[in-house]
């Protein structure tokens, strides 16, 4: 179709100062009128924290005193386990204790590694789960299966799956962003916040930690908000048109209700980032004020006001693929594992803390995940030793909405390498999520390929010894 002025409609749309191709708008279109809950819901919206590389969980939250006994030496033959890990204890290995201290915290009592200065404060609001497996000893596969229930790429993300299901609670917002690591993104990249076969209105948002938080959203010079509405309605005239000649034009629909988001959140979008409306005391609680804390303290605090205005899942990615900027510590662990966990300890801290004192609590769920655990032996000689990966150890927490503080679900071995009975399979940290806001994760499907698929798509159980 041509326009008067001899412009093709897709010309029209290329060079219209709306093009908004890399503004990537279409993961925005999860309105307000999502599907209603299966249940009553404890949670109106997630955030999701996703340590990148594989956090060693006996040298954070998982104490193995036992391991000292074995210093230096093989540990003695554990049953059930296959693939790598197996590999790794039949070859020559050597038990290699935490060093860093355990201290015991808070009326729980529980051992928290030295590593985290500020995170005992908040340690009886937390719920821990020990031994969850994924499927994957390898980054790649393994962050796919966290982040989207499938060790293989091409399925919906668990905030694809939430937002499909409930929406957003704020039309001019989307209703998953993700804020990633400002030094990179996480092995995989986008693939880790996708919506799959699931339409593309569902995928993450990302949102930048500083600045304008999506690329290209901002007017061009000299372009006022009247000019852009009026160019907005007759690009939805010549849409609507082109649309009324066909007669499948669901993608065609979903770009002009891209358009119209893109206009409201022109708006909302720069404020509800704008951390300068904070109060000093608070950028400083999440540790803006030093270098080291203050990107990932800027992700957490910019989590906090955007499940306020109403986004409903938030993830937040911390280090930079598996490279020293990561969790996956290979070597050097005594120097690395510190310096990765300082930047997250006062930034997190600060964010239950303040979830809890604006009211927030009831209503937001916080997950603490990585893609797998770590060895409890060193998979090198020398003085600087490290971990390799341990895909039958994983540790996650969760903590506020319709969570029991200070609860701790199963437990591994004498060493850490495994569950010490029956593993916690990830698609029950998954099917838990879905369970708390309200949705049934056997009933949450979508038809694709001639079959209903969902997040839990091999079996899953809620994780009922952590609920409140």
């Amino acid at each position: 179709m041509w326009t008067e002025n001899g412009f093709s409609r897709r010309q029209w749309l290329r060079r219209s100062w709306q093009g908004i191709g890399s503004v990537a708008l279409s993961s925005m279109l999860a309105r307000a009128a999502g599907r209603k809950p299966h249940h009553a819901a404890k949670a109106k919206n997630v955030i999701f924290l996703f340590m990148s590389g594989g956090m060693s969980q006996v040298d954070t939250f998982d104490y193995k005193p036992d391991l000292a006994k074995f210093a230096g030496k093989r540990l003695p033959a554990l049953p059930g386990l296959d693939g790598e890990i197996a590999s790794f204890l039949s070859r020559p290995h050597a038990a290699l204790p935490s060093p860093f201290e355990f201290k015991r915290h808070g009326q729980t009592g529980r051992w928290v590694s030295s590593l985290f200065r500020h995170l005992p404060q908040s340690i009886d609001d937390l719920a821990f789960v020990h031994g969850v497996k994924v499927d994957s000893n390898n980054h790649s596969p393994a962050t796919m299966h966290v982040n989207t229930g499938s060790p293989f790429q091409g399925n919906p993300s668990v905030g694809a799956w939430v937002s499909y299901g409930l929406g957003s609670e704020n039309e001019n917002l989307p209703s998953y962003v993700v804020l990633h690591d400002p030094r990179g993104g996480p092995v995989n990249g986008s693939a880790v916040w996708q919506s799959g076969y699931l339409p593309a209105t569902y995928q993450g948002t990302p949102f930048q930690s500083s600045g304008t938080p999506i690329l290209n959203l901002d007017s061009p010079p000299g372009v006022s908000r009247e000019l852009a509405r009026r160019e907005l309605d007759y690009i939805g005239l010549l849409n609507r048109r082109h649309a009324a000649e066909r007669s499948h034009t669901s993608d065609l629909d979903a770009r002009i209700a891209a358009y119209e988001l893109a206009f409201r959140m022109q708006m909302e979008a720069p404020d509800s980032v704008d951390i300068g409306q904070e109060t000093a005391a608070t950028r400083t609680e999440y540790g803006l004020d030093e270098a080291r804390t203050e990107p990932f303290g800027r992700q957490c605090l910019m989590a906090r006001r955007l499940v306020e205005k109403g986004v409903r899942f938030v993830l937040l990615v911390h280090g930079w693929e598996n490279g020293i900027y990561s969790w996956d510590h290979h070597q050097d662990l005594e120097n690395l594992l510190p310096a990765r966990a300082v930047e997250v300890d006062r930034p997190v801290t600060a964010l239950l803390r303040d979830l809890k004192r604006r009211g927030m609590w009831e209503d937001t769920l916080v997950v603490w995940v990585s893609e797998m655990g770590r060895t409890p032996f060193s998979e090198g000689g020398g003085k600087r030793l490290g971990r390799n990966h341990n895909q039958y150890a994983m540790l996650t927490w969760m903590a506020g909405a319709g969570i029991r503080a200070g609860a701790t679900l199963n437990e591994t071995d004498d060493f850490g390498v495994k569950a010490a009975g029956s593993p916690v399979p990830v698609r029950d940290v998954h099917a838990t999520v879905l369970h708390l806001l309200g949705l049934e994760h056997t009933a949450l499907t979508y038809l694709h390929e001639g079959r209903y698929k969902r997040l839990t798509d091999t079996g899953g159980e809620v994780l009922k010894g952590i609920l409140a």
